[in-house]
């Protein structure tokens, strides 16, 4: 199935998405990537849908990749005697560690860790920052606010600091314990909440053990301040912007969110802009324009993949809400301005063997009659550098690992295609060719441009580029020990 589109479409499973044909549908209609939601689901729900998105690959014979979704350590009030309480502006409210339940003027906030790390004048926000507080004083086991701005405020809602790095580890234990599970299972991405500084990354990655790669969702100001560290860290992002529009000014996160996608791309690292895109379509079938200008943004910016979350996993018009995102993808990438856009933005110093023969790929491949661009690789490395340069042409992610075939599944631009192990280059084209003509980007009459790393089997190392005919013309009898 070779997509119209540049871009990956990610789509989270739930309730209204957990059987094989709606799954199949999804895949069908433009989903790249499924994401399992780790906050919601007993761990055999997950491990059905994970063998549901197997079986579906297995049927249509295309990688899918399967990103599983920690959910972070999460930061709640306590209960209130009343269920709830009216916070007017400029009261007073106090937080503690008393468990007796709350009131007017006090409620139980259970985490040592927020007192510890508080300053004089932070602020709270409760529930997704519709309530607004202004530490006046603390100690280590309270603080004394202010209300700056009032609501409801009830059982067990969310708290976010946004103002001090918190000395909380990025995986609870309920995430130690999800990650174990879902990688054993055979997912290729762990994505990982709560990021705050690389350290967060390294112990996703100690305990992953190469089972899956690790994904840093970016949804706190810290991990904004530290990002470059954490991308380096990491071997995709996440600009999850719900969050970040609750801890940070709204107006900021556009901004932010342009950056960061520069910064991945530069780095050759997937990332995925999340949240609220296509939100309305959770209960209608059509988006709104403004919604649909918001995915447009994403495209036009570069990014690897956009998301839907609810909109597909609890939402009434799970398949059209892919489908929607497909076609303004579509149309997006066919307007001539977009080309324009990602040209003007392609940018970084090349300065190793690869980014010369990535860079020669795609100018070669622009300037001449070519029909794709076919990376060889094992790791994955050469066709990730190719999706940097953001070419015109299709690429062909050609790999013996069907690991690297599924994760490529998230980078811009790759069709992924397994093939079998090679010891030589010759080898390499004649597989590249083979599946240039097989998955319909080819006829014997074209060209196309193949790049790998020689030796074959060791990482990064992009080193040779051959432009190829697809007919018989390929094999001569000088280079028949190539």
């Amino acid at each position: 199935m070779r997509r119209l589109r540049k871009i990956k479409i990610v789509a989270t499973l739930g309730p209204a998405s957990s059987d094989y044909d709606t799954i199949r549908a999804l895949f069908e209609a433009g989903a790249d990537v499924f994401r399992l939601n780790m906050s919601h689901g007993e761990h055999s729900d997950i491990a059905e849908r994970h063998s549901i998105i197997r079986q579906i690959e297995k049927d249509t014979g295309r990688p899918i990749a399967i990103l599983a979704d920690l959910q972070g350590p999460k930061l709640r009030v306590g209960v209130f005697a009343n269920g709830q309480e009216e916070l007017s502006e400029g009261q007073d409210f106090r937080l503690d560690l008393d468990d007796t339940p709350g009131d007017a003027t006090r409620v139980q906030l259970p985490h040592t860790e927020i007192f510890e790390a508080l300053e004089d004048g932070a602020t709270l926000l409760v529930n997704d920052g519709k309530i607004r507080l202004k530490v006046k004083d603390f100690g280590k086991d309270y603080a004394n606010c202010v209300v700056t701005v009032g609501g409801t405020i009830s059982n067990r809602k969310g708290v976010n600091v946004p103002d001090v790095e918190l000395p909380l580890a990025a995986l609870s234990e309920k995430d130690r314990k999800d990650l174990d599970f879902v990688a054993d299972l055979g997912v290729d991405w762990l994505a990982l909440s709560f990021v705050q500084r690389p350290a967060d990354v390294e112990e996703a990655r100690t305990l992953a053990r190469g089972r899956a790669a690790v994904l840093s969702k970016i949804e706190k100001p810290s991990a904004v301040k530290n990002f470059d560290a954490i991308l380096e860290a990491s071997d995709g992002i996440m600009v999850a912007r719900g969050d970040l529009g609750v801890e940070l000014p709204v107006q900021n996160v556009p901004p932010i969110q342009k950056r960061l996608v520069r910064k991945c791309r530069a780095a050759a690292k997937p990332v995925i802009v999340a949240t609220q895109m296509l939100e309305s379509m959770i209960d209608s079938p059509m988006p709104t324009r403004a919604e649909v200008s918001d995915v447009a943004a994403a495209i036009y910016e570069g990014a690897d993949a956009v998301m839907l979350s609810a909109e597909s996993a609890a939402g009434s018009y799970p398949i059209e809400a892919v489908s929607t995102m497909n076609n303004v993808a579509v149309e997006v990438e066919s307007d001539p301005t977009y080309r324009d856009v990602i040209n003007a933005s392609r940018g970084g110093d090349k300065q190793t063997v690869a980014d010369a023969i990535v860079s020669a790929a795609r100018e070669i491949a622009e300037t001449t009659d070519i029909q794709a661009i076919c990376c060889f690789s094992q790791s994955g490395t050469t066709a990730s550098l190719v999706a940097r340069e953001r070419p015109q042409v299709p690429i062909l992610g050609l790999t013996p690992v069907m690991r690297t075939a599924r994760r490529l599944c998230l980078t811009w631009g790759i069709h992924c295609v397994p093939t079998g192990e090679v010891g030589r280059f010759k080898e390499a084209v004649l597989n590249a060719v083979a599946a240039a003509k097989s998955e319909g980007f080819a006829t014997e009459k074209d060209q196309i441009v193949v790049t790998a790393g020689v030796p074959f089997g060791q990482a990064g190392t992009t080193n040779i580029l051959r432009v190829a005919p697809c007919d018989d013309r390929l094999i001569y009898p000088q280079d028949q020990n190539d």
